[in-house]
């Protein structure tokens, strides 16, 4: 705690993480890599992964020039009169940042950032699978003359984890990754604050006045980039019955050209999963939802290249109440479904415990902007699909997909409070 004494002014926090975002841009060629061969992120990917750090250290050195509090009118209770109040953001106190493997280097930053933006001291686990991309920023961080006592870190798994969750010094836990885990440390530490970021199983519909190619081209990119492994990634596809051929017959020709293979292979667009136990896993809600009718059109198999790889995987036909419809499969796995009315879609895509972000195709954007209302997700996306985030925007889930909002200005809020001000004029 003693480091919130002694954080640098917001002036220079900001030039820190100004000069933070020019050494990232700077060493794109020496952390794409990183991030592909510890995580098996396709490298092409994991260079678009380096370009978003550089954007979320900028967008947090704007939150330390910008980040203020509000002006109280006072006087507007009469026993206000003859008094100024004021609002100032102070940092909460120590954080525990908890960062998952997918993206090992920008949801580091995503709270590396603010934390440094608002003088707030982090320590820092990244994920046990992939720690060395978030330990390479938190060295940038240093080296752009962060302060040591700013941050710091553990290593570990979930184990390692422990201890820093339950350390009484620490004030709020940041965490991104699993339900279960994230549910499970708000049931700890009841007694401070708790940011989760949470799963998702990503809906998109696609009406029948949607562009079925744009659909279908917006799909193919985004259900299957880093094998799935992303919150947002496209996971079910709500499509009106009278579209449905149409859509398949487009999506699954640009399946078919997904280059499968070693991530660190420029030409490669799908790698392998974390491990095989992930894949062990996949594979088994593929066969439960053929149990239940589905029908594999594309993939559904481990492929002879690794224990983790899985082929690109279509299912048509899936039950609403299979777990690839109701959970976070976290895999190169879609699954369609067809649907005949607006509100029976709506009704799958809500009938999940997660909601982070839902997508919906339509020529209709006044519709879709009422559709929007009516879908229970912290993000609706109209004409792209839910996997779209920009680093800025306030991104979060509502009901088992947590209740925090990051991009740099939303976490800020989380990892500060307001503090009071009043002061007492003398008299005129």
């Amino acid at each position: 705690r003693g480091a919130l004494g002694s954080a640098p002014i917001a002036a220079e926090r900001a030039r820190i993480l100004d000069r933070a975002s020019a050494l990232v841009a700077q060493r794109a060629d020496e952390l794409a890599p990183l991030i592909a061969a510890e995580a098996g992120k396709p490298l092409k990917q994991a260079r678009g992964e380096v370009a978003r750090c550089v954007d979320t250290l900028a967008f947090s050195a704007a939150v330390a020039r910008t980040l203020a509090g509000e002006v109280i009118p006072m006087d507007a209770a009469d026993s206000g009169a003859g008094l100024v109040g004021m609002t100032v953001r102070e940092p909460i106190g120590v954080i525990a940042a908890i960062t998952p493997f997918n993206f090992p280097l920008n949801l580091v930053a995503h709270k590396l950032g603010p934390a440094a933006a608002v003088g707030a001291p982090v320590v820092l686990k990244p994920a046990g699978k992939a720690p060395l991309s978030g330990l390479a920023l938190a060295a940038i961080l240093r080296e752009a003359g962060l302060p040591a006592g700013m941050l710091g870190w553990v290593l570990g798994d979930a184990v390692a984890g422990e201890p820093l969750v339950a350390h009484p010094d620490v004030a709020m836990v940041s965490f991104t990754g699993s339900s279960d885990v994230g549910w499970a440390i708000r049931a700890a530490r009841p007694d401070i604050r708790v940011a989760l970021e949470l799963g998702n199983a990503a809906p998109v519909i696609v009406h029948d006045d949607a562009d079925v190619q744009a659909a279908a081209r917006a799909i193919a990119g985004s259900a299957f980039t880093h094998a799935g492994q992303s919150c947002i990634s496209v996971q079910r596809i709500l499509v009106h019955r009278r579209m449905h051929d149409a859509l398949m017959d487009a999506l699954l020709p640009m399946v078919d050209d997904l280059v499968v293979g070693d991530p660190l292979d420029e030409a490669t667009d799908v790698g392998p999963v974390i491990d095989s136990r992930s894949a062990d896993r996949i594979l088994e809600w593929i066969g439960e939802a053929t149990q239940f009718g589905a029908r594999v059109l594309r993939g559904g198999e481990r492929l002879p290249e690794g224990p983790a790889m899985i082929a690109p995987t279509v299912l048509d036909g899936v039950a609403p109440f299979s777990r690839l419809m109701r959970q976070e499969v976290f895999g190169p796995v879609v699954a369609a479904c067809a649907y005949d009315r607006i509100d029976e879609a709506i009704d799958i895509a809500n009938d999940s415990p997660l909601g982070l972000q839902a997508g919906i195709f339509t020529a209709r954007v006044d519709q879709a902007m009422a559709w929007a209302r009516r879908l229970d997700f912290g993000g609706v996306v109209i004409n792209d699909t839910p996997t779209f985030r920009a680093d800025h925007m306030p991104y979060g889930g509502v009901r088992g997909s947590g209740d925090a909002r990051e991009g740099p200005a939303a976490a800020a809020l989380e990892m500060t409070y307001p503090k009071l001000v009043v002061t007492r004029l003398p008299p005129s």
